[in-house]
């Protein structure tokens, strides 16, 4: 079922993305987040923009959300998306539907465009985001360091009619 973050999401939410913190470069995070950290992010991004997760039987499997793109006024219309699965859940059709609700609140919110980052390589990812509409516009090279070796974002984007 996908709903809204509640305040008791936070200790699952940090498991998760805590997990690519430790293991992944798919995250430019590097030290793990506490649950007060990710209740306060909850309370303050869920109040400006959509945040969505997927609970099974009582257990949250992923989230989706979107935030800020750029602080500057003009930016307003556009917003970064990201989403985070539990391990072994990636496959099943589940970050395809919770991305697509998260997309459908982004432009009923009067959202422009959304942006996803990715750190690559992620072909899962690029995949993804490329079935959901998205269009690469452009790759920054070794703009991130993490687990000593350098990383690429690549930009995605998709523009709301």
């Amino acid at each position: 079922m996908i709903r809204g973050p509640r305040a008791g999401d936070a200790a699952a939410i940090c498991g998760i993305y805590n997990h690519f913190v430790a293991n992944t470069t798919v995250t430019f995070g590097t030290e793990p987040v506490s649950e007060k950290e990710m209740t306060a992010e909850i309370a303050a991004v869920s109040d400006k923009f959509p945040w969505v997760v997927w609970e099974d039987e009582g257990r949250v499997l992923g989230y989706a959300m979107a935030s800020e793109w750029k602080s500057r006024c003009a930016y307003q219309f556009s917003v970064e998306t990201t989403i985070y699965l539990v391990p072994g859940a990636a496959g099943k059709g589940i970050g395809t539907r919770l991305y697509e609700d998260l997309l459908e609140r982004v432009a009923a919110a009067g959202h422009h465009s959304a942006l996803g980052g990715i750190a690559l390589p992620n072909p899962a990812s690029i995949a993804l985001h490329e079935k959901l509409g998205f269009v690469k516009v452009g790759q920054l090279k070794e703009v991130g360091r993490k687990f000593d070796q350098w990383i690429d974002v690549g930009y995605w984007q998709k523009v709301f009619g």
